[in-house]
């Protein structure tokens, strides 16, 4: 019964009928005002006999007696349906401002959160993100309405900082490889550096950083517009993580990560749906994070299991963690943002966009993956998967 009330078409309906119910009364009551002065005119002009016959008929319940008639007739001064058209004409000049003022009121009690949507869109569209639409009063619906306008600000408002955040390292990216590029071709072309295979090693390797960087903003771009191309299939994600980290030993023996693994390869609880290629990048992508940033904790633990959420439903999660120093401070409230730390402090090495990858490659494939600290103080990252 309440939610109804609160429907915006209700409450303006009680409004317009609480305001016509209102004007009618009015109008009544100037009817009866007037009828009653009228009557108050024609009784005190009565003589005192006429009178105390009238008050004697009145007290006997025949006020409409032809005695009465023959006395209204007699003593009544003007026409009486002249009267009655009089004091309908006082009764609207009465009410019609009472009533185009209540219902304009009203109107604008119901518009005014509507008003302020519109001047805070206007504002908004100008690109001031700080204005916000005041509720000013409303309920149910309407009230609702102004939260979620406000909500699409604050979205549009993280949306835009991001952007101009991703624009800035992007750029901060691009130019570090290219100003090296250009200044060491230079040099080899005055002849200040020698051409040698150390050199081209240089060169190959600032090349080999600008192509992950564009490999990795095309596989988010292609991801954020649902264009990404996913193969899926059957497979089982504890087989595919133990052949993905055979692969990357050497780099982890070269880090000199121990390595943790707790997997169930042969039961078939572990099959996902996905696309196996996807799955691997997913997988290499939080290995490599581990190596750059948990190497000093010499750990990595890697498990597969099978799990049930609160509601019944089958999944299949994968848990990465180290024993590094954990999340910086950035990045523990936005881990998968891209660019998630300011240009400059990121290290050579990663291009910023490998967690970002992770999130939206897993999500694409019907998973979620959240971010917390490990059992041994470094950083965990769990993704899971509907079991297939």
């Amino acid at each position: 019964m309440a939610r109804s009330l609160n429907r915006i078409w209700v409450r303006f309906g009680l409004w317009i009928a609480a305001t016509v119910l209102s004007t009618m009364a009015l109008l009544s009551a100037s009817t009866w005002a007037f009828s009653s002065l009228q009557y108050y005119q024609f009784y005190h002009a009565l003589p005192e006999a006429v009178r105390e016959e009238l008050d004697d008929l009145v007290a006997r319940d025949l006020d409409d007696s032809p005695r009465a008639m023959q006395i209204y007739g007699q003593y009544w001064r003007g026409d009486i349906f002249f009267g009655e058209q009089l004091s309908l004409l006082i009764g609207v000049i009465v009410c019609l401002p009472f009533g185009l003022a209540v219902g304009f009121w009203v109107s604008r009690y119901v518009t005014r959160p509507l008003a302020s949507i519109v001047e805070v869109a206007q504002r908004v569209e100008q690109g001031d993100f700080s204005a916000r639409a005041v509720a000013d009063g409303a309920h149910g619906e309407m009230g609702e309405v102004v939260q979620t306008f406000n909500k699409m600000i604050d979205s549009l408002r993280d949306l835009e900082d991001e952007r101009l955040a991703t624009a800035a390292s992007i750029s901060h990216e691009l130019r570090t490889p290219i100003t090296v590029l250009k200044a060491r071709l230079h040099a080899l072309c005055d002849g200040v550096i020698r051409v040698d295979d150390a050199e081209l090693q240089t060169l190959l390797l600032q090349t080999e950083h600008l192509g992950r960087l564009v490999d990795d903003l095309h596989t988010l771009s292609m991801a954020e517009a649902d264009q990404l191309s996913l193969e899926h299939e059957r497979l089982n994600l504890g087989l595919l993580v133990a052949d993905t980290l055979a692969q990357l030993q050497p780099q982890l023996q070269a880090a000199g990560m121990a390595l943790e693994l707790v997997l169930n390869a042969e039961d078939a609880a572990g099959d996902i749906r996905a696309d196996p290629v996807r799955m691997r990048q997913i997988i290499s992508n939080l290995v490599s994070n581990a190596l750059r940033y948990g190497a000093s904790g010499h750990w990595l633990g890697v498990s597969v299991c099978p799990v049930m959420d609160e509601r019944g439903d089958s999944w299949v999660e994968m848990s990465i963690c180290d024993a590094g120093p954990g999340l910086p401070k950035e990045l523990l409230a936005h881990p998968f943002q891209r660019f998630a730390l300011a240009p400059g402090k990121r290290r050579r090495e990663g291009s910023g966009l490998g967690l970002s990858i992770v999130r939206v490659l897993t999500e694409a494939q019907g998973g979620n993956v959240t971010a917390d600290v490990s059992p041994r103080g470094g950083a965990r990252f769990t993704l899971r998967f509907a079991r297939a």
